[in-house]
């Protein structure tokens, strides 16, 4: 996030796109519905299911799957046209403003409607809502970036909000929810192919002397490595013969699953480092029983970019041991001595080798926790990027066209599938559904249907259906809701049983490499 959690509640206007955030962050949640409810913020929804939040919104703007870029290329268009720009933060701040407002004279809010279904009236009313604001937050989730143009979409909400001025101010900023609690710190320690820790990437050689030099090594690669959703592909392909995986279950997360496990029945050995003996666990030749966050110490670093101290509450069963300590030893037995007294000497570790974290200690996060950047000792954190200026210097408009996603709807498979989260199950169910309450609260799949379209369909509540794909079939109970708008269901993904991923595709995003979860065409019958 480029603000604070906090900070939400400060904005006039607060756009949420992509994010059913009472399911997906009911904490966070909570930050907007106060804003709303207690400080008159005005609240801009767009997304395609008629979410909890849609309740708080003074606007729900309902686009067609897939076309996020075009509705906000309208929406700034409208800005541009009407002069409701920032323009001395344009001109001062930013550079290729030109390049960008030429491609966008196309997207009129007529053409947007042609292309999102949103009607033209209500994206200028939307458009001139967030411009107008004096300090408007965008907060996005996984609905913007599990497209193939997720990275487009992504830089289309940092188009709109550096042309209205509300980045490096209180109540402003792009703010993307992270789905997991340390994602971001995964992302810090260089858990990415192309990085190392605090993003500095492979091919620096200054950062790769550095690093060489700490650990005592020599000729540390300086080419970025495969993308996570590369090396299945090249598994199944023989060009990959061994994996380890640690903490992920992509049995049950991953794209078109029955391809996924092909993939993984082609390695020649598994490795899987979890807490519980997870779907992907179960093929593994190796499985190394690991800590949970509960029963161990170290940091977190939150969507908020804040570094925070976790510490041991409860002893782990059996020979479970720290995720660094198994890390270590396996280390140490291929030839290279790697040894820490605890994950305090790790973490001074990274602080001496990363610019962003070098002000960082246990001691100054004993109580709260700090946001980075923090380079120094002295240094109190920065709870808002970019006051003075941005990482390059000036932000960087980038001019994006709209194309459609992967896979459409036809006559065989005339409805758009959409997948996503519940608030009882947290993503494959690992921990979730260890839990007696969560699973009555929530025993098992469903498909999410519109009124409209169980009717035409001679669907009934609580029926067993068949939703089938070009890449399978899975079964599910009906569950007629007001959510869901016509041409369009929905299914939970946690449900290994019922696992939606048997349906989506794996069409990526040609740069970060993400799969397309959340559009692709089904058909719905009845259950045999």
């Amino acid at each position: 996030m480029t603000n604070t959690i906090a900070d939400i509640e400060e904005a006039d206007v607060i756009l949420v796109t992509g994010s059913n955030t009472t399911e997906n962050h009911p904490v966070l949640s909570t930050f907007v519905k106060r804003a709303v409810t207690r400080r008159g913020a005005k609240l801009i929804v767009v997304d395609p299911r008629r979410i909890k939040m849609t309740e708080f919104a003074d606007t729900w703007v309902r686009p067609n799957l897939g076309t996020d870029v075009a509705w906000i290329n309208g929406m700034m268009h409208v800005i541009i046209k009407e002069g409701l720009h920032d323009q001395n933060f344009v001109e001062e701040r930013t550079e290729k403003f030109d390049e960008m407002k030429v491609l966008l004279e196309k997207y009129t809010p007529e053409y947007v409607e042609s292309i999102t279904g949103i009607p033209a009236r209500q994206l200028i009313d939307a458009a001139r809502l967030y411009a107008k604001a004096a300090a408007a937050s965008i907060l996005y989730c996984m609905g913007i970036t599990q497209h193939t143009t997720g990275v487009d979409n992504v830089k289309s909400l940092a188009n709109l909000a550096m042309l209205c001025g509300n980045m490096g101010i209180r109540g402003g900023g792009v703010n993307p929810l992270r789905g997991q609690n340390n994602v971001q710190g995964a992302c810090d320690m260089g858990g990415l192919p192309n990085v190392l820790t605090g993003y500095q990437t492979v091919d620096n050689l200054d950062a790769i002397k550095k690093m060489e030099r700490t650990w005592n090594v020599n000729g540390l690669p300086t080419k970025a490595g495969l993308k996570v959703t590369e090396m299945l592909p090249k598994a199944h392909e023989g060009e990959i013969k061994a994996m380890y995986i640690i903490g992920e279950n992509p049995m049950v997360s991953d794209p078109d699953l029955n391809h996924a496990e092909a993939c993984l029945k082609h390695l020649d050995f598994l490795v899987v480092q979890d807490i519980f003996l997870t779907e992907t666990a179960r093929m593994a030749d190796v499985v190394l029983p690991s800590k949970c966050f509960a029963e161990k110490d170290g940091t977190f670093s939150n969507t908020e970019r804040r570094v925070q101290r976790v510490r041991k509450a409860v002893d782990p069963p059996g020979m479970a041991k720290d995720d660094w300590k198994i890390t270590c030893d396996i280390a140490t037995r291929m030839g290279y001595a790697m040894a820490y007294k605890d994950s305090e000497a790790i973490f001074n570790e990274l602080a001496g080798v990363t610019p962003s974290y070098a002000g960082i200690s246990y001691d100054r996060i004993e109580h709260e926790g700090l946001h980075w950047p923090c380079p120094t000792p002295e240094h109190p954190g920065t709870p808002i990027l970019h006051g003075a200026q941005f990482t390059r210097g000036k932000g960087l408009f980038h001019a994006i066209e709209w194309i459609a996603p992967a896979e459409l709807v036809d006559e065989t498979y005339p409805l758009y599938l959409t997948t996503g989260r519940v608030i009882y199950h947290y993503h494959t169910g690992t921990m979730t559904m260890k839990t007696e309450g969560l699973n009555e609260r929530s025993p098992e799949s469903f498909v999410e249907i519109a009124q409209g379209d169980a009717q035409g369909m001679g669907i009934e509540e609580g029926e067993r259906v068949t939703i089938t794909s070009r890449r399978g079939e899975i079964q599910a109970r009906v569950r007629i809701s007001r959510k869901a708008v016509d041409g369009t269901v929905f299914i939970p993904f946690h449900f290994a049983k019922a696992a939606a991923n048997k349906l989506t595709h794996a069409a990526l995003d040609p740069v970060c490499g993400i799969p397309e979860f959340k559009v692709c065409a089904v058909k719905v019958s009845k259950a045999a």
